[in-house]
């Protein structure tokens, strides 16, 4: 027989087909054509019948014989020959899967992009030669030396070049890093970045870099053009086009680059012999992916560290509750910048009306959005430069109460939130669109007729402070309008959370305006989040021996809050470790696990059922509550992932909300037992759709 024609010794193909059906999360064993044999090879994409009709899957493995007794389909055809599950990414997305409970088709759809065969074409196979990198090895001082690195950039930081160095030389550290502010650009966060990926670069090994959104990404991005020189590295954002993202994904998976920056999927970059992963500002909701599993980007990252014997490193100008449980279980180290560099670096912060006479204290001006204090320093500071006016909402008037005895204001059609997003139209539902009308307005509390701003944003705040500062330009940065920079000049400049320009000398000052609207949001992590939301203004502003200021104004009056406590000694560490304690003490997230579970009342129930049969432990459960009546706003996000039969009708009775509460110790089992549970109802093709969202971090419970 001639050599052709033999037999492959591997004529079976294991792939995972995506069905879409939670019960057929496994393997399936397809025989491999002989014209086939040479490029099915495991990772490739290819065609299969699947119960009737050509689905996409993935070969992850070749055998010599199969566990099926029973004939074999042939696949169909390998829709490229391109490798792009590489054994490393599809053991990360199977790690992501279980630990939340998922399906592993849902979390490869997050890992490899679609393909696109203009792009396959044009990037050569192999790498192009190179000259040597700027990455020089590290010197017996500490740091790697870095081609246009700033100096100094982690002496600050009392371990921070040990850290450095230990990346250099090939190990694994792990570190929760606290960021200085008042940063100069060759100094700030994204340089350090840079320095940390060059670190690892210079050990031959890759680094993955995740940031929460794409003005963070431009900014790393130029410093690792500056650290490792042109052509490095790539970024991966939604915003590059199918074409220019899948070659830059290419890139890492031929080998071309070793290190990566981009948004929450850059997480699963192939990157080859991954040497360092960090993330930026732990606590950003950008960085919890809205799609089933739902995984956030810190725990996916920590599983491929570990996975990959890669370093770790969690940056941020403050500390997330879950961080500091890292830390005090020493699976990471504290890295944050000695006491006496910090208050050298941070801005004076105060609160407005604080250390005031009595009079101006107690005046109904110190509990206006702008008190006197606080139009007095920006006042002073608007004669050296920008003054950053940071407001807590967009729009106009986003939030409308009764004037007369503050009840919200609520929708006659759909109990939704009322708003006014421009003067010369009346308000209206922010859900239904319906406005007062004719009618106008009446309160259901007290029969009053009057309504006025719970809060007011942006754009309403830039005309009264336009009106105040006469001559100053002003500048308005949110969702739909983000300016990424201002210059040195005097400017007013007002911005949202996520939103805030920096300013290429720093702000001369911060206002924190309408602090109550952030520290009374509804959900676990409101004192984390409003100090971290705080915290990213403040870093902007120019340190106090240079003049910077930061006053936080709207302070609820009461005994002192724990989070503007934090902001003023710029202590999150404090903050996050008081919290933790308290958490612990409670029976809440992160100490405990908790997942969430949506539907109709009778599927809410049977699932909880038998997710308490599948856990063999106690869990103990909450609810159920009517979704209407949840807080945070992940209820939607779980509904959006329900999942019951194909083609099945959406449930007619109204949705419910029950939350399930396990020890860590046994958060593995209830993963488990949601996903055996997810099966089953997918199996008997139950018509009642059913969300199911397994929380590590305290998203859940929000």
């Amino acid at each position: 027989m001639p050599i052709d024609d033999a037999p492959s010794p591997l004529p079976v193909a294991a792939v995972v087909v995506d069905s879409g059906l939670a019960h057929l999360d496994r393997p399936f064993e397809y025989a491999v054509p002989p014209e086939l044999d040479d490029i099915a090879q495991p990772g490739v994409r290819v065609r299969v019948r699947f119960s009737g009709r050509d689905l996409d899957g993935f070969v992850v493995a070749r055998r010599g014989s199969a566990e099926h007794l029973g004939r074999l389909a042939p696949i169909r055809r390998v829709v490229s020959p391109e490798p792009v599950l590489t054994p490393q990414i599809h053991a990360l997305a199977r790690a992501v899967a279980d630990r939340y409970g998922g399906v592993l088709g849902d979390v490869l759809r997050l890992a490899v992009p679609k393909r696109h065969a203009a792009a396959e074409r044009a990037l050569p196979l192999e790498p192009p030669e190179r000259p040597a990198s700027p990455v020089r090895d590290v010197p017996s001082g500490g740091a790697p030396a870095q081609a246009g690195a700033g100096a100094g950039l982690w002496t600050a930081y009392p371990a921070g070049e040990a850290f450095l160095r230990r990346v250099a030389a090939g190990e694994a550290p792990a570190a929760a890093w606290l960021a200085m502010p008042g940063r100069t650009p060759d100094e700030d966060w994204p340089r350090a970045f840079a320095a940390a990926a060059a670190a690892a670069l210079s050990a031959g090994r890759g680094a993955v870099l995740v940031v929460p959104d794409h003005r963070d990404v431009v900014r790393v991005d130029e410093a690792l053009t500056a650290v490792l020189g042109p052509g490095r590295h790539v970024r991966l954002t939604a915003d590059q086009g199918p074409q220019a993202r899948y070659t830059a994904w290419l890139k890492l998976l031929r080998g071309h680059v070793q290190c990566v920056v981009g948004t929450r999927t850059a997480a699963f970059a192939p990157v080859h012999d991954l040497g360092l992963v960090a993330w930026w500002d732990d606590g950003d909701d950008l960085l919890a992916e809205p799609r089933a599993p739902y995984p956030q980007v810190g725990t996916v990252l920590a599983i491929r560290a570990e996975q990959s014997a890669a370093a770790l490193l969690a940056g941020g100008f403050g500390r997330s509750v879950q961080l500091q449980r890292w830390v005090a279980s020493g699976r990471v180290v504290d890295l944050r910048p000695a006491p006496a560099a910090l208050r050298a670096a941070a801005a004076r912060v105060t609160v407005a009306g604080e250390g005031m006479g009595g009079r101006e204290r107690d005046s109904a001006a110190t509990r206006a959005q702008l008190p006197p204090s606080a139009w007095r320093v920006a006042h002073e500071a608007l004669t050296r430069g920008p003054v950053l006016v940071k407001v807590p909402r967009g729009g106009y008037r986003p939030s409308l109460s009764c004037q007369a005895c503050r009840a919200p204001v609520r929708c006659s059609a759909c109990h939704g939130p009322m708003g006014q997003d421009d003067p010369r139209r009346p308000p209206a539902c922010t859900w239904c669109g319906t406005s007062f009308g004719a009618v106008g307005f009446r309160c259901p509390q007290c029969d009053g007729t009057a309504w006025r701003a719970s809060v007011l944003g942006s754009r309403r705040t830039a005309e009264e402070l336009g009106r105040a500062f006469p001559g100053v330009p002003v500048i308005t940065s949110a969702a739909g309008q983000v300016a990424a920079s201002v210059g040195a000049e005097p400017a007013l400049v007002i911005a949202t959370p996520g939103a805030e320009p920096r300013a290429t000398q720093g702000y001369a000052a911060c206002l924190l305006l309408d602090a109550w609207a952030t520290l009374s949001r509804p959900e676990l992590d409101a004192p984390i989040e409003a100090l971290r939301r705080w915290l990213a203004a403040a870093a902007l502003c120019r340190p106090a021996a240079q003049g910077g200021a930061v006053v936080i104004a709207g302070v609820p009056d009461g005994p002192p809050f724990p989070a503007v406590e934090a902001l003023i000694r710029w202590d999150p560490v404090w903050l996050a470790q008081r919290e933790l304690a308290e958490r612990e003490e409670l029976g809440l997230p992160p100490a405990v696990i908790m997942a969430e579970v949506v539907g109709s009342r009778r599927a809410v129930t049977a699932a909880v059922c038998d997710i308490q049969e599948a856990t063999g432990v106690e869990v103990t459960t909450f609810g159920p509550l009517p979704v209407t009546a949840t807080l945070g706003g992940t209820v939607g996000g779980a509904v959006g992932g329900m999942s019951g039969g194909p083609g099945t009708p959406a449930a007619t009775e109204p949705a419910v909300r029950m939350l399930l509460r396990v020890p860590q110790a046994d958060a593995s089992r209830l993963a488990r037992a949601l996903a055996v549970t997810k099966a089953i109802r997918s199996a008997r093709k139950d018509p009642e759709p059913l969300g199911v969202r397994m929380g590590w971090t305290g998203e859940v419970a929000r």
